[in-house]
């Protein structure tokens, strides 16, 4: 592994999960692994989890780390070629990219889609910036369309908590006042349809994901219809893809908001869900709260998921 920026490329996912139950129960037996390392994380976006996750995972390997938030203690940066720059960005980051890869062994992006192109998000104009111009390998901390250590985490979750050979799970919509990228939702969809489990999403009309990432699972757009029976509920939010409506809140519908009375429908299902989230807009305190909630569990393996990966990567770096 050279790069992660899909969940794919954990290649056999029972083997991934193997190795990730052994970094849980030996989280510091590789710290030679990362001796005399560095992982530099750029945060073009805010961050309390994958922050915390990937630098504990570092720390447990043995790693230096640096942390720099582009915009906050850091010149701004212009990433668009052709642009006179006579604005408030007085560096470029065609600049910026190599002087980073100077200075650690492997750098971690966290930069969101912006909503302003489709095509340009889609095509993780920043993120393939630092691939290619930065000579390092790069984890994605969450891109515009993917958020691989979330997913990873996520499925380490299932395997854990999972009370059948291949349990229903459910993805749904929630509202939330503000318009979210789809790179959680996306990179769920693509990791669960690893699992060969079965798959529902449910959302209102008009916030239908991108194809290539929900290609085999149902799509149902009554909601207490796909919580049937359920198994695992996963509740996120995001902006509408398609069309002009692209990056856009179509509804803020709180009929949609994950509560009690629709978690009865589900077969003892667990709740998840990636936070942060907005409480009783996304799920009520009731649900949250509950002792089928594994929200914590969740995101505590998030160091996991970051530290198998950074130790795939370290044991790549010299072949």
């Amino acid at each position: 592994m050279k790069t992660f920026t899909s969940i794919l490329q954990i290649g056999d996912l029972k083997a991934a999960c193997t190795k990730a139950k052994y970094v849980k129960e030996h989280p510091y037996a590789d710290q030679e692994l990362g001796r005399n390392r560095t992982l530099l994380m750029i945060f073009f976006n805010s961050s309390l989890r994958t922050r915390l996750s990937t630098q504990k995972a570092a720390l447990n390997l043995g790693m230096n780390v640096i942390v720099l938030d582009i915009n906050q203690g850091a010149w701004k940066l212009e990433t668009e070629r052709g642009v006179v720059m006579d604005g408030d960005k007085p560096e470029h980051l065609l600049e910026a990219i190599p002087v980073m890869g100077c200075c650690c062994d492997i750098i971690g992006v966290r930069s969101f889609a912006r909503f302003e192109s489709k095509e340009d998000d889609y095509n993780e104009v920043i993120l393939n910036q630092f691939i290619k111009y930065s000579g390092k390998p790069v984890i994605s901390m969450e891109a515009a369309t993917r958020h691989p250590l979330q997913t990873f985490a996520d499925l380490i979750t299932i395997e854990e908590y999972k009370q059948v050979e291949r349990p229903k799970i459910v993805m749904t919509w929630a509202p939330h006042p503000k318009a979210l990228p789809q790179a959680v939702p996306n990179s769920f969809a693509e990791g669960i349809r690893m699992t060969g489990y079965e798959f529902v999403i449910t959302h209102p009309r008009g916030y239908e994901l991108d194809p290539a990432f929900t290609a085999g699972a149902v799509i149902e757009y009554d909601q207490r219809k796909a919580f049937e029976g359920a198994h695992f509920i996963y509740a996120k939010n995001w902006a509408a893809y398609s069309g002009d409506n692209y990056g856009k809140v179509l509804s803020t519908d709180r009929s949609w908001t994950v509560d009690s009375a629709k978690m009865a429908l589900t077969d003892n299902a667990w709740f998840m869900h990636c936070l942060p989230v907005r409480r009783n807009m996304i799920v009520t305190d009731e649900v949250i709260e509950s002792p089928r909630s594994i929200v914590i569990p969740e995101a505590a393996n998030r160091i996991v998921s970051a530290q198998t990966v950074l130790k795939e990567i370290l044991l790549n770096m010299d072949k």
